[in-house]
């Protein structure tokens, strides 16, 4: 017995590493935005305490409330259509009748290995008024006379960065999808169908209710990320009235452009309560939704 104990402490050894890299890269930047947070620092001079003065400051901010605004619309726009086509491919791709399904699989999984900026990169590109292979494509076949300026309009932009979002996550999403009507046992549905059921009874009385706790990480998540967008709209640029400004986006252009780091810091605090509550009011429903069932 007491071998065996010795032995075990060599496990030890090995997180060290971890919890010293995230004690120092992690966990003390943390804290010290915290302390930051609280005080008055342009990242010259020494920080001044102000107590809750940043806060307040945020209270009263409509930039910051502007950007919670278009963030949520942004998310909507992008979450919907990613999910119902994740969902749609998934469980396509699932049918043992279809041929070529891991080659589909990985085409529609590669954007997700993309990075952001380069997408955002891209969808300027393809949507530049002037220059843009869209309004080249839709002038060639008659649907419009004159170039579309599509980054000049606040919703069109919105709808241009939800699009690179749905873009680079639904083929993510699809696997985890995959995932999920993999572990649904066969012998349900071979039950439902000597019992006569459709294939849309299935899908809505076997398969649907199964994936639930798969549909609430893809959500949570989804939550998570959509409320943290940054790269693709900053590659866009704020839109028109600043249409596609995001939290992060904000937080980015207060304490790395103005060298406000202090109120940056409270920015920073105040995304983390917001995706906080929007994660436990999913928890929370989907809570509900089991003690009901």
């Amino acid at each position: 017995m007491r071998n065996s104990i010795n032995k075990s402490q060599y496990g030890f050894y090995f997180v060290v590493p971890f919890f010293v890299s995230f004690l120092v890269f992690g966990l003390t930047p943390i804290i010290y935005s915290l302390y930051l947070s609280f005080t008055k620092w342009d990242g010259f001079s020494d920080p001044v305490f102000v107590g809750f003065a940043n806060y307040t400051r945020l209270l009263h901010d409509t930039f910051f409330f502007k950007s919670i605004g278009n963030t949520l619309i942004i998310w909507i726009l992008s979450i919907v259509p990613q999910l119902v086509l994740a969902l749609a491919l998934a469980m396509i791709l699932n049918e043992k009748f279809i041929r070529g399904k891991h080659f589909f699989r990985a085409v529609y999984y590669f954007p997700h290995i993309v990075t952001p900026v380069t997408l955002g990169v891209l969808f300027s590109l393809m949507f530049d008024w002037q220059t843009g292979s869209v309004n080249k494509m839709l002038m060639s076949i008659g649907l419009i006379d004159d170039p579309v300026n599509w980054l000049n309009s606040p919703w069109l932009s919105r709808l241009i960065v939800a699009a690179v979002i749905m873009w680079q996550y639904f083929g993510f999403n699809m696997l985890v999808f995959i995932a999920g009507l993999q572990s649904i046992s066969e012998e349900l549905y071979e039950a439902a169908a000597i019992d006569g059921a459709s294939r849309w009874k299935i899908a809505t009385k076997i398969t649907l209710p199964l994936l639930k706790p798969v549909l609430l990480f893809t959500f949570i998540t989804s939550i998570i990320g959509g409320l943290q967008l940054f790269d693709a709209p900053l590659m866009l640029g704020n839109g028109p009235d600043n249409s596609t400004l995001t939290m992060v986006m904000y937080l980015y252009q207060t304490a790395f452009k103005n060298f406000d780091y202090s109120y940056g810091a409270a920015i920073a605090y105040a995304i983390f309560i917001i995706i906080l509550v929007f994660s436990l009011i999913s928890m929370k429903f989907s809570k509900m939704n089991k003690v009901e069932q």
